[in-house]
């Protein structure tokens, strides 16, 4: 099990939960109903090697996520992950992903603080010589109804 977040790093009432994430790996989490709202104007940029570890990250990601970019660099992109998002949503980026296509969806994050921020996710694979060398991932604002849609879709999936 990984136990990476801190609860000193949380801010406010908290809760846990115990995440599956791919391998067989597990992650205990802290998390809260405070929601960073994302900025108008902004791109969240980064790259991952094929595995999902985060090789490169923007300013506007490291905002955020509330990670310092030292935090994120090497770090399996599911840190961001949170407990109210699907894991078919992830299973679904995963086989876009393998199929050589781009995935566009629409994901709850979970910051270091405890707290959480929607972001509208195009993700697609970068292919050199007819292989996958990782991916890269830009998030934008979404539109408040869209995360209306998508918490009542995501609370329908398992």
């Amino acid at each position: 099990m990984i136990s990476d977040m801190k609860i000193e790093d949380i801010i406010g009432d908290y809760r846990e939960a115990e995440l599956s994430l791919y391998h067989s790996i597990t992650r205990k989490v802290y998390y809260t109903e405070i929601e960073t709202p994302y900025p108008d104007g902004k791109l969240i940029v980064s790259s991952t090697n094929p595995l999902g570890f985060i090789t490169h990250v923007n300013r506007a990601f490291v905002e955020m996520s509330g990670y310092l970019e030292h935090e994120l660099i090497g770090a399996p992109h599911s840190i961001l992950r949170h407990p109210d998002m699907p894991a078919a949503a992830f299973q679904d980026l995963w086989n876009t992903l393998q199929n050589g296509e781009k995935w566009q969806g629409y994901v709850k994050n979970l910051r270091k603080d405890g707290g959480f921020y929607w972001v509208k996710a195009t993700v697609i694979p970068n292919i050199r010589g007819g292989q996958v060398v990782g991916y890269t991932s830009v998030r934008r604002k979404p539109s408040r109804a869209k995360i209306a849609e998508r918490i009542q879709l995501y609370r329908t999936l398992s």
